[in-house]
């Protein structure tokens, strides 16, 4: 992989945890100029912190280095386990879809900029390989990429869900 297509991949993962930083700051923000609410039940947070938990499982389970993991990839191509990989980690948020209600606006946008950031590394990663690519190809160089500077934002959203779950439990 070129440098300098690890320093786009960088800039951009660079830019998109500090929108997300950022998010979750202003959200911090908000919540504490609001009035206190009173206390909900405790079936509504434990309905939250489990939505936090599955979303906790998503975000480890949709990072690059662990979706190779688990995946196969003896005789595939690279653009079969492009599909591959991009169809899993799809399957896996829509899986948790419904968890949106349980959780605030900016942690359900850390978790969908977490899916499409993957599956964007995936697409541009294939795009610059041959078509006859193999996929240990592919997967040699998203492991390559993996091991760059902020390479995934999943520590981010972890980051973000935790301090969520603290929150819910003060």
């Amino acid at each position: 992989m070129t440098d300098s297509f690890l320093l786009y991949f960088q800039a951009i993962t660079s830019i998109v945890l500090l929108v997300l930083v950022v998010m979750l700051l202003i959200e911090n923000q908000k919540s504490r100029k609001q009035p206190e609410m009173p206390r909900q039940s405790a079936e509504g947070l434990q309905l939250q912190l489990q939505a936090l938990e599955r979303l906790t499982l998503f975000a480890e389970r949709s990072t690059l280095k662990n979706l190779l993991s688990r995946t196969v990839i003896q005789g595939l191509s690279a653009a079969d386990l492009h599909q591959l990989l991009t169809e899993t980690i799809r399957q896996e948020y829509e899986y948790n879809l419904s968890q949106q209600i349980y959780v605030s606006p900016a942690v359900w946008n850390a978790i969908t900029r977490l899916k499409d950031q993957n599956i964007y590394i995936i697409h541009h990663i294939t795009a610059n390989l041959p078509p006859q690519a193999a996929a240990m190809d592919l997967s040699r160089l998203i492991l390559e990429y993996t091991e760059t500077p902020n390479a995934e934002m999943s520590a981010v959203v972890l980051d973000a869900l935790q301090f969520e779950a603290k929150k819910l439990m003060q």
